[in-house]
Formats: C-alpha cells, sequence, structure tokens
C-alpha cells in the first residue's frame, strides 16, 4: 500500500485542497495531512483547529475514508516529516505555470536529498484554480462571501473567528 505525504499550512482549508487531497486518494492507500507549523509565523487557526477543520472537511467530503487519512504536524524538513511517517510520496497540487516552477525546483531539491521518496504533482480542477489561503483569509477578513471556495465547516469557522 502506498502512504502519501501532503504538506502544507492549510491556513484555511480549501476546496483546491480538498480537490487534491481527492486525487491522492486515487493513488495512494493512505493519505498523512502534514500541516506545517513555524513558530515565527502566526497563522489565523491554530493547529488544533486546522486539523479539526481538516478532518470535518473530509468527513463531509469522504464518507468511509476516515480510516485512509490522518493529520498530523511537522516543523523540519517535508521529506523527513514523510519519511517519519512512512510516507513514499509527497503530493502536491498544481494551479498554474508559477506552481510548477517553484514546485518543480522544490521536487528536485526534495529528490536529492531523499531519493526514495517520489513527487507526485496532481492539477487542480478548473474550479479550484483561482483558489489560494492567503487570498481566501483577505477576502473574508474584508468580509467578501469565500462559501464557494471553502468547506461548509471552514467557511462557519471563519465567520466565527472572524466576527469575534
Amino acid at each position: 500500500m502506498i502512504t502519501a505525504f501532503y504538506p502544507g499550512s492549510f491556513d484555511p482549508m480549501t476546496n483546491g485542497h480538498l480537490d487534491v487531497l481527492v486525487q491522492s486518494l486515487n493513488v495512494a492507500g493512505k493519505v498523512i495531512i502534514g500541516i506545517g507549523v513555524h513558530p515565527g509565523k502566526k497563522p489565523l487557526f491554530s493547529f488544533e483547529e486546522r486539523a479539526e477543520l481538516i478532518r470535518r472537511s473530509l468527513a463531509d467530503a469522504l464518507r468511509g475514508r476516515d480510516d485512509d487519512i490522518s493529520v498530523v504536524a511537522f516543523d523540519n524538513l517535508v521529506v523527513d516529516a514523510a519519511r517519519a511517517h512512512g510516507a513514499t510520496l509527497l503530493v502536491r497540487g498544481l494551479r498554474d505555470g508559477t506552481d510548477l516552477d517553484y514546485e518543480m525546483q522544490m521536487a528536485g531539491m526534495n529528490r536529492q536529498m531523499a531519493p526514495d521518496i517520489q513527487t507526485l504533482f496532481l492539477p487542480a480542477g478548473t474550479a479550484s484554480r483561482p483558489i489560494t489561503a492567503t487570498l481566501v483569509r483577505q477576502i473574508a477578513a474584508m468580509g467578501g462571501d469565500v462559501s464557494a471556495f471553502v468547506p461548509a465547516a471552514v467557511l462557519a469557522a471563519l465567520k466565527a473567528k472572524l466576527n469575534d
């Protein structure tokens, strides 16, 4: 069984993240979602909040696959985190050519450091290509409607967080 590691900040989880995750489960039997935790950065949602939002979003979208997905924190190199969790595949979503250029550099460096771990690029679906977590946070903070960009659980959490 192939185990994949899908790293990111997931602050917050978007429909784009969800799209890539669903695709990754067509390739890997198990997917570990790695939430990058950086002490110098102040995310909108804590690790615990992000992990819970991911779990709730996945429960709605991927019924019956709960045992195939886990959520972990990491603060080291992606390849080291993947290896520590038994993953042999890194999953990366691509929205456009800019993502491809950046991700190709990362994949090359990761391959040099960990030739036993392969990188799989998955294209974002048409509807999720323009979505970024940064834009979602900015639009939501300015009172905009982000319901088309995030799962229902994330939408409710954004409203609660930003209306405090």
